[in-house]
């Protein structure tokens, strides 16, 4: 350990002195009190940490101790259906125990020692085990929870134990004497090693119409989520959280308010999965409210990939939803702005971008080390002010990800759900999913999808003549594309995100749906052309059909 002083205190950055020998990124405690923080830069015997904690009261010439190692989060059994902070810090633990005010230097360990695990092993005395290798596990909430040997850890297993344990007690003893326990520390900033990163053949299935059928997301893969003030970013999140076939499901709340956060707490307690299990048993909660010390916003999303990871290292399906990047981002420009850093487009340090590609980098599906596949999938939404994408968050974002799914203020004013406009939405995991497509739900769904997004094209250039010239002037054609363009929106793209049947739409359904439009669509351009009105070619049973249609 290495002992200074305080030196300089500018609102969360702290400069101490006496710090030579110190390393970047290490974990110091400040002051009296032993407020966390960490190294962010060093100059000479000078080091400046950033500090997760208040520092009112904070005194000049107070002892600043750095513990010579990084910032690190505990994994194991215990983390599904817990809320944390982005220190990883259980905040229902600390309700309990110390109030409902989390107090300067509170220290709690992230797994609780006390609760006992049925540990079953999967080793047997003899064996060889490495890195990756899991010994045994425990059943934990909905999920098997594997429990996997720690990295620099291989040996023989010389005896391996049964029954219930704590995750302090050891489960497993190596001939080289190394006992083995059910807990796992690991460094939030650094990438958790894999055997290969593989391409994406499979579809994260969300239940929402215009996500499965026209932009997918690949498991594995990553969403920038895009929208002004009021347009549902927090919605789709939670809709997403609640329907999609993840495994598992790490909410990342970074500076939202504080009744927002509660909202969400009580609705993942309260909500089922689409398999009727209760979805706050495969969920886990890192929460950074607005009125929490800023800079532990940052590391609030660090925790957050670090925990999806680990559970994707088990073999699972893990995503992770990030709720606002925007908020993390302004986090890094205010202690960007006490260091004195030179400034990059509106105040945000010109590493933020590379910031940004580094944590989205740790998405995918890969093959690990213990043999298992498992995917980490990202989606990070973003708030750009006055709803202007151009701005550098945004843009950063969208240069990290390969999935755009832009979220329109005017259609979410015209209460439609998603409010994610289809002109400008993308995802470039479209071509590579569709064999999967093919193979589960129907050969020719690629076929259907394009000839619902041609229709929308067509409207859209149908509607920049109409603005001219007016409706009533179209061919009859023309005006019957029109119709069928507000029969995809209406009837097709929007949900109901509170409706328990409409807010889920299963993949053959959704096939089924647009089956039915193009059909619909080919048949009454032919009509069209033989004399036929769009009145008499829509006519009121023919839309309640499509827009209420029952399958099998």
């Amino acid at each position: 350990m290495i002992k200074g002083g305080i030196e300089r205190i500018t609102g969360p950055v702290i400069v101490a002195k006496g710090m030579l020998g110190s390393r970047m990124w290490d974990v110091a405690e400040v002051g009296k009190e032993k407020l966390l923080g960490e190294i962010i830069k060093l100059v000479g015997e000078r080091a400046f940490i950033e500090v997760y904690e208040d520092t009112n009261g904070l005194k000049v010439g107070e002892p600043v101790v750095s513990l010579g190692e990084p910032f690190t989060v505990e994994l194991g059994p215990g983390l599904i259906g817990s809320i944390y902070d982005g220190l990883g810090r259980p905040l229902e633990r600390i309700k309990k125990e110390l109030g409902s005010f989390i107090t300067k230097g509170v220290r709690l360990t992230t797994l609780d020692r006390k609760r006992k695990w049925r540990f079953e092993p999967k080793v047997k005395k003899g064996e060889e085990v490495s890195v990756g290798s899991i010994l045994g596990s425990v059943k934990e909430a909905s999920i098997i929870h594997r429990i996997m040997v720690p990295e620099g850890v291989e040996g023989k297993v010389k005896s391996v134990r049964k029954g219930e344990l704590s995750v302090e007690e050891w489960v497993c003893e190596l001939t080289n004497g190394k006992r083995l326990n059910m807990v796992q520390e690991w460094e939030v900033r650094r990438i958790r090693p894999y055997k290969s990163k593989i391409g994406l053949s499979e579809p994260l299935v969300t239940g929402q119409r215009v996500i499965d059928s026209l932009f997918p997301i690949g498991k594995g893969g990553s969403v920038c989520v895009p929208g002004g003030f009021g347009s549902g970013k927090t919605v789709l999140e939670s809709t997403i959280t609640k329907n999609c076939d993840s495994d598992v499901n790490i909410v990342c709340r970074t500076g939202e308010r504080g009744n927002e956060v509660t909202d969400i707490i009580n609705e993942l307690k309260e909500s089922k999965d689409r398999k009727g299990g209760k979805l706050m048993e495969k969920s886990i909660l890192i929460v950074n409210t607005s009125n929490m010390p800023v800079v532990a916003r940052e590391t609030s999303i660090y925790t957050a990939i670090t925990i999806g990871e680990y559970f994707r290292d088990q073999g699972y399906n893990s995503i992770v939803l990030i709720d606002s990047t925007s908020r993390w981002a302004e986090a890094l420009r205010e202690v960007s702005g006490r260091l004195e850093e030179l400034p990059g487009e509106e105040g945000y340090p010109v590493y933020m971008e590379s910031h940004v590609g580094e944590y989205h980098e740790r998405s995918g599906k890969v093959e690990n080390l213990n043999g298992s596949f498992g995917s980490l999938t990202l989606i990070s939404s973003v708030s750009p002010p006055g709803a202007d994408f151009s701005e550098p968050v945004t843009q950063a974002v969208l240069r990290s990800t390969k999935v755009f799914w832009g979220l329109d203020q005017k259609l979410a004013w015209r209460r439609h759900f998603p409010a994610m406009n289809w002109l400008i939405s993308y995802s470039r995991y479209s071509e590579l999913m569709i064999p999967w497509f093919r193979k589960n739900v129907s050969k020719d769904w690629d076929v259907v999808t394009k000839g619902m997004m041609s229709i929308l094209q067509k409207e859209a250039e149908l509607e920049r003549v109409v603005r001219v010239v007016g409706i009533g002037v179209l061919p009859e054609k023309e005006k019957f594309v029109l119709e069928i363009a507000r029969i995809v929106r209406e009837d097709f793209l929007q949900q109901d995100a509170y409706h328990a049947e409409d807010c889920y739409t299963h993949l053959d359904k959704q096939y089924a749906i647009m089956r039915d439009i193009i059909k619909l669509y080919e048949n009454g351009v032919k009509e069209v052309e033989s004399g036929k009105t769009t009145d008499q070619i829509l006519t009121k049973s023919v839309k309640e059909r499509v827009a209420g249609v029952k399958y099998d």
